[in-house]
């Protein structure tokens, strides 16, 4: 995160008379580098929801990951500002911050809509925030051993993977950990999920792709008592004999974005499609 563009968010904001509500954390961490008088905070979904018009994420993929958690089935849009290293999902760049305000003012921007995955389990495991917008994973919890995921697809058996995990990944989230595993990428719009094993045993085994309609049940084997589950960028240690449960969520998040950026753009920008490095 950089200060200086939070800092320039906040004058652009500011000076067009537009009310600012800061995550409370957030603001205790810069409160003493920025110069705001009597700002707002929230701290859950519970205290954002129909407070705000638009979210503003500045950082990476990661920063704007937690915001699910913050909006959930709100409805409020968010607009990702990268101040990371590579970021997909914030395609607006510093340099664009006082574009990105005058588009949210004259809500001249476009929305796009991803949906999620959502998570059922038994036990009180990522307390009542069982949602990712990237993917779930299941892994194993130490360096020794492999684990084995049996993953059935509407009750029907698809395969034991013998893996140090699997990845179950959302079109936003194909550009993240699943790519790193060999996954495809898959346009934001597709109404699917990727199935991505993590360092198979079985060379045969590929990543699929499923409709977002289906079920996916995974049941874990392991020597370890535990393996790690993780949403996003949330993770827990969760006991062998705990199966899992993954869909499509019942509800959207809508991505801001300014005119002129798209999915394509942002793919060949970020992978550096087209530049001839042999020279």
């Amino acid at each position: 995160m950089s200060i200086e563009a939070v800092n320039t968010l906040v004058k652009k904001l500011t000076s067009a008379q537009v009310e600012i509500i800061f995550y409370d954390a957030f603001y205790k961490s810069i409160s003493k580098k920025i110069k705001i008088s009597s700002p707002q905070t929230f701290s859950s979904h519970n205290e954002i929801n129909k407070r705000a018009d638009l979210l503003f994420s500045i950082g990476g993929d990661g920063t704007l990951l937690e915001t699910v958690c913050y909006i959930r089935d709100s409805g409020i849009p968010v607009m990702g500002i990268n101040t990371g290293r590579l970021g997909f999902i914030p395609a607006v760049s510093v340099d664009e911050i006082e574009k990105v305000v005058d588009a949210v003012l004259k809500k001249t921007y476009s929305l796009d809509k991803r949906f999620l995955l959502e998570l059922k389990m038994k036990g009180n495991y990522f307390s009542d925030c069982r949602y990712a917008l990237n993917d779930i994973t299941v892994q194993k919890t130490d360096s020794s051993s492999m684990v084995t995921i049996h993953a059935s697809i509407n009750s029907n058996f698809l395969n034991s993977y013998w893996a140090d995990g699997l990845i179950v990944s959302t079109p936003t989230g194909s550009t993240a950990y699943s790519m790193s595993c060999g996954g495809p990428i898959v346009m934001p719009n597709s109404d699917n999920f990727i199935l991505t094993p993590i360092a198979p045993h079985n060379l045969s085994m590929r990543p699929v792709v499923i409709s977002s309609n289906d079920t996916v049940k995974l049941e874990i084997e392991s020597r370890n008592p535990n393996y790690l589950i993780s949403l996003d960028s949330k993770s827990e240690s969760v006991p062998s004999s705990i199966a899992l449960e993954i869909k499509k969520a019942d509800f959207s998040i809508s991505l801001a974005k300014l005119q002129g950026h798209d999915f394509l753009s942002t793919l060949r920008n970020k992978l550096s499609w087209g530049i001839d490095k042999r020279n």
